[in-house]
């Protein structure tokens, strides 16, 4: 029986949804979200705190300061508070109501932009902030997630091995790319120890990450205005873009199978199945995706019929999101194995834009800058 004394310490790590039945292909969900602070964040947020404590930059009555949109912010309020810091989080109109009543009941000074910087979008605003009151306040500390090695090397230690001693024949892993820890520390373990396996971004349309023109985007999570100094995509194998259309309709596809998911996963799932879709149709594979978050923070949001339809039309609301590939059929029109080494292509709707993640094309990351 698990006895804990801080939130922290406990973190389910080895619960994988296989949604076969809901997409048609072989991949697991790894799903990050069962813990007190419900989302695959509360590891980075542990370590990039125990890090700047290590360092002796962050001492007792000193406040945390940070830029989230929601699932990072949430858990930093909960270490926060169970070490003794005070903690303000800058988020920005995207951020939903419950990530942000969940920051305040856990004692959190939430600041909400609301006004986008013109060149670096809203979270330019949120990261001007930020600096505007570490100048303000000698005792604040800002952790800055984007730069952070923290960030990265909390899935570098923890997540990725959990996923490679569960999967030790994976062929392909598929991350999320917001602040790109999460990525970032997959990709370097696996590239290490395991070099084989395939590692594809996804990334949200809207995003800079790897290269894509800037433009609005309303379900907080994945995708970035500005790019983070953390990425290296020279570790990164292939990208896929997501219209957030194609979130809503995943995170309602595993609705439909009972799974409460959230809006990063949606988004995750979504270009797993179209890469899938477009480069292994046949299906011969292990994948695994990570799955960020749960769903009850998007109630009012992704799971809303009447927030989808303004935001995102009718259209979002209608639709199968994923079409299972079909059976190769024999020399009689029956089904049949298909050759060694034959991949048929199924027919399906242009899949969503994606490129290799050429370091040439996305430029290097600058170390230290934002």
């Amino acid at each position: 029986m698990p006895v804990i004394t801080t939130p922290q310490e406990f973190d389910v790590d080895d619960l994988f949804v296989d949604v076969r039945r809901v997409t048609g292909y072989p991949l697991y969900l790894k799903c990050e979200g069962f813990n007190f602070a419900g989302s695959v964040k509360l590891r980075a947020a542990n370590e990039m705190v125990e890090s700047a404590e290590r360092a002796g930059a962050l001492r007792p009555g000193m406040t945390i300061v940070e830029s989230s949109s929601g699932n990072l912010g949430v858990a930093l309020s909960l270490v926060a508070v169970s070490r003794g810091y005070r903690f303000v989080c800058v988020t920005d109109s995207r951020c939903t109501q419950a990530s942000r009543r969940l920051m305040q009941r856990f004692g959190a000074d939430v600041r909400v932009v609301s006004r986008p910087h013109p060149e670096r979008g809203l979270l330019g605003a949120r990261l001007d902030l930020v600096r505007r009151l570490c100048e303000e306040h000698d005792d604040f500390h800002w952790l800055n997630q984007y730069a952070n090695d923290g960030n990265w090397t909390a899935h570098y230690q923890s997540t990725a091995p959990q996923i490679a001693k569960a999967f030790p024949d994976l062929d392909i892993l598929f991350v999320g790319a917001g602040t790109t820890g999460t990525l970032m520390g997959c990709a370097r373990y696996f590239r290490e120890h395991h070099p084989a396996v395939t590692i594809v971004a996804v990334d949200a349309v809207g995003s800079v990450n790897f290269g894509g023109e800037p433009s609005p985007r309303l379900i907080p999570g994945l995708g970035t205005s500005v790019r983070p100094a953390i990425l290296d995509a020279s570790v990164v194998d292939d990208v896929v873009i997501v219209p957030e259309q194609d979130t809503v309709r995943a995170c309602r596809a595993l609705l439909r199978e009972g799974f409460l998911l959230g809006g990063s996963t949606g988004t995750v799932l979504s270009g797993a199945v179209r890469w899938l879709r477009e480069h292994r149709p046949d299906g011969d594979l292990t994948a695994v995706a990570i799955a960020p978050d749960l769903g009850e923070r998007y109630l009012d949001t992704v799971y809303d019929d009447g927030w989808v339809d303004e935001s995102f039309g009718p259209d979002a609301l209608t639709g199968e999101p994923f079409t299972p590939p079909p059976a190769p059929a024999g020399p009689a029109g029956g089904p049949t194995s298909a050759a060694p080494g034959s991949r048929p292509s199924p027919p399906h709707p242009q899949p969503a834009p994606h490129h290799s993640a050429d370091p040439a094309r996305v430029g290097p990351t600058t170390t230290g800058s934002l």
